[in-house]
């Protein structure tokens, strides 16, 4: 068995960041920027007022001045008079600030009789001028590789960038195998159970920013595990869950070497999920996670999730880890890495009772992976511990 820090290595070492391509803004959202893009323009284009109320010049005056008002702005339409002394022109919030104006006094400090204002409340020295180019100018960089959220979205199309390069989905081609699994909705036979950690596999590839294809479930015979090897071509990553231990039945390693698997290793110091292989099998990567439930969802959060982030062009490596303090004592741990589910409780973190690597109900309340070193000693209620965070 080789160590969780060596596994890592190694199936990062599998696969590449994919192709660039070009999407519009609308369907940015979520996807990686694959290279810098640079801002068009300045925002604003213009000195603009920050408030309603009177731009005059001459900075802040005193309560009690007397001003005409010469013209108006409105967002969209600015005013072509220039603002002299003893001058104002009324002015909305987003309107270019005219000439000769260095102050916009707003609409609550003053009093209006006709085309006069009077300062009635002492404005403060704030402009209240929104300079041009105070948010962003032009030539502007936005930094790749950058997973775009809403905020991303907005400034980019402040900056007049309609379309964008980002880094292209990862096809994850995902499959069951088992004679013992169906597909939720089926009615299982007496032996058999149901289908579950691909769902949440494909849900995690996809948070991740990949696309998912659920392959039909293979059953436990070679010539079924070669139709689904054969149906997942085009993909860029193949992921197997279950057969891929040493029983009698196991059979996607023996299936996937007959077909050019080149094995980078097989099994893990960790638990849940021991019996982890991955390698190359032709053009296709292959991550081959343990059947049970649990196992199969941990080794995907720390193997499969950073072998997305590699492929979409994002820094890939293991998954950051926070100290917080036990609720609660904990035995010492055995010969391997243990990652034990949790959950957090007023900035604490208590491990489950139960750690048996099918119980989904408990992986399904926590928030957290407690990891454990190796022969990690016995720790006492608030010792430290290194915590995982699940993603949401």
């Amino acid at each position: 068995m080789i160590s969780v820090e060596e596994a890592l290595a190694k199936v990062l070492a599998l696969v590449e960041p994919g192709s660039i391509q070009t999407v519009g803004l609308r369907e940015a959202d979520g996807r990686v920027l694959a290279q810098d893009v640079q801002a068009t323009r300045d925002q604003p284009p213009f000195s603009a007022s920050a408030m309603d109320g009177y731009a005059i010049t001459g900075g802040e005056p005193e309560i009690g001045a007397v001003f005409d008002v010469i013209g108006e702005a409105a967002a969209g339409h600015r005013s072509d008079q220039r603002v002299g002394s003893g001058q104002a022109v009324r002015i909305f919030t987003g309107a270019p600030v005219p000439k000769g104006a260095d102050f916009v006094v707003i609409q609550e400090d003053v009093t209006r009789e006709g085309d006069q204002i009077t300062i009635s409340h002492a404005t403060g020295p704030k402009s209240n001028i929104r300079p041009a180019g105070g948010d962003f100018k032009a030539g502007d960089i936005i930094a790749a590789p950058k997973r775009l959220r809403p905020a991303d979205l907005a400034l980019l199309a402040a900056m007049n960038i309609a379309e964008v390069p980002v880094t292209k989905r990862p096809e994850i081609a995902i499959l069951a195998t088992g004679d013992e699994l169906v597909m939720p909705g089926e009615s299982p036979g007496p032996d058999q159970i149901i289908a579950s950690n691909i769902f949440g596999l494909k849900a995690l590839v996809e948070r991740a920013g990949g696309h998912a294809r659920l392959l039909p479930i293979a059953r436990d015979s070679a010539a079924s595990l070669e139709m689904a090897f054969e149906l997942a071509k085009g993909a860029d990553l193949l992921v197997t869950v279950g057969g891929a231990s040493v029983g009698d039945h196991d059979l996607v390693g023996q299936v996937a070497q007959s077909q050019g698997l080149q094995r980078a290793f097989y099994k893990v110091a960790m638990r849940p999920g021991k019996p982890l292989m991955a390698g190359h099998m032709g053009e296709i990567a292959m991550l081959g996670l343990p059947g049970n439930p649990v196992s199969a969802m941990v080794c995907g959060e720390v193997f499969l999730a950073p072998m997305l982030d590699k492929m979409l062009g994002l820094p890939a490596g293991a998954r950051p880890r926070t100290q917080m303090p036990l609720g609660a004592p904990l035995r010492e741990n055995g010969p391997r890495e243990h990652y034990m589910r949790a959950d957090i409780r007023d900035g604490r973190v208590f491990v489950a009772e139960s750690q048996d690597s099918s119980l989904l109900s408990v992986l399904s309340a926590a928030d957290a992976l407690v990891v454990r070193a190796p022969n990690a000693p016995a720790l006492q209620e608030n010792d430290m511990v290194e915590v995982l965070r699940l993603n949401s």
